[in-house]
């Protein structure tokens, strides 16, 4: 890597992330994210130029706003620093080309997709649709190489698709687009038929398109299957610390037996957790991010094995 292209890759992810602190506050909420100017959620007043330096104004504040000294999420310093760190992976992952541009582009709607299904349970249209435009339009400009481009031109004879990549790698865009939404509106429709209760809602379907239009076919399949898995870890992980913790509450305050308490509190938790709103949009949005530097060697690795 070129250290000073290195380090102006670093400074343009840290004033990417301090612009999408900005969207994952404001888009939710039905904001603008241009107007008004940055401000202090609590006391409204407007934040400084001075005092909006990536990462540095917040530890020189120590985390408080300078007006009224309300306390600062600490999302802002690990959003601005994790965009930064994006940024220049990707530089060292694929180079000074345009991927690193088309790359940069679809980790930072994950990075905001992600903090924002985590504080509100929200996939945002803003992201998620313009992500996916994007991703169509980056489909022209940057190969995705995928399982339809490699297999397609070998399949059926169109001579337009294969006297050029970029309507095969266009094609893999869509086809990945429509996978992943269909694969997500699928699994959600069969789970509201069979539980009465919706488990996943739009947001996610957009979510998978975005991420197939980026990504094309076989790294949508791997996204949504390592997502799910990732998510259900989470759940059992969840439903049994819950279980544990109501059981031990039991046994304390109700001076219960160990299998009287255990037997109540797992009926009690499995109430909980129905009602408890899962963001999967984490999940699969952070496999996505794994998927975008990792996937290909992890598909590769996996095929051998077979």
């Amino acid at each position: 890597m070129d250290p000073v292209l290195a380090l102006a890759m670093f400074a343009l992810g840290l004033a990417f992330g301090s612009f999408l602190n900005v969207c994952i506050y404001r888009l939710p909420r039905g904001m603008s994210t241009i107007a008004p100017g940055s401000a202090c959620p609590q006391c409204k007043a407007p934040i400084r130029f001075y005092d909006n330096v990536p990462i540095l104004s917040w530890l020189i504040l120590r985390g408080r706003c300078r007006n009224c000294r309300s306390w600062i999420s600490p999302r802002y310093l690990v959003v601005e620093l994790l965009t930064g760190l994006l940024f220049l992976a990707c530089y060292q992952h694929f180079g000074f080309a345009l991927a690193t541009v088309k790359y940069c582009t679809l980790g930072f709607l994950l990075l905001g997709l992600i903090f924002t299904d985590a504080e509100t349970q929200l996939l945002p249209d803003k992201m998620t649709l313009t992500g996916l435009a994007f991703g169509l339009v980056f489909s022209l400009l940057v190969p995705v190489n995928d399982l339809v481009s490699q297999l397609l031109p070998g399949m059926i004879s169109l001579p337009a698709f294969s006297t050029s990549w970029r309507w095969l790698s266009l094609l893999d865009g869509l086809t990945g687009a429509v996978v992943g939404a269909s694969f997500i509106y699928g699994a959600g429709a069969i789970y509201l038929r069979a539980r009465g209760v919706e488990g996943m809602g739009f947001g996610d379907v957009k979510l998978m398109a975005m991420v197939g239009a980026f990504l094309g076919v076989r790294l949508t399949i791997f996204t949504i299957f390592a997502g799910s898995i990732a998510g259900s870890l989470f759940g059992v992980w969840t439903l049994t610390a819950v279980w544990f913790k109501r059981t031990h509450r039991r046994m304390t305050r109700n001076h219960e037996s160990g299998r009287e308490a255990r037997r109540r509190a797992w009926g009690s938790a499995n109430i909980a957790m129905r009602h408890f709103p899962m963001p999967f949009g984490v999940f699969l949005g952070g496999v996505a991010m794994i998927a975008l530097f990792f996937g290909n060697q992890f598909l590769r690795w996996y095929w051998r094995l077979l």
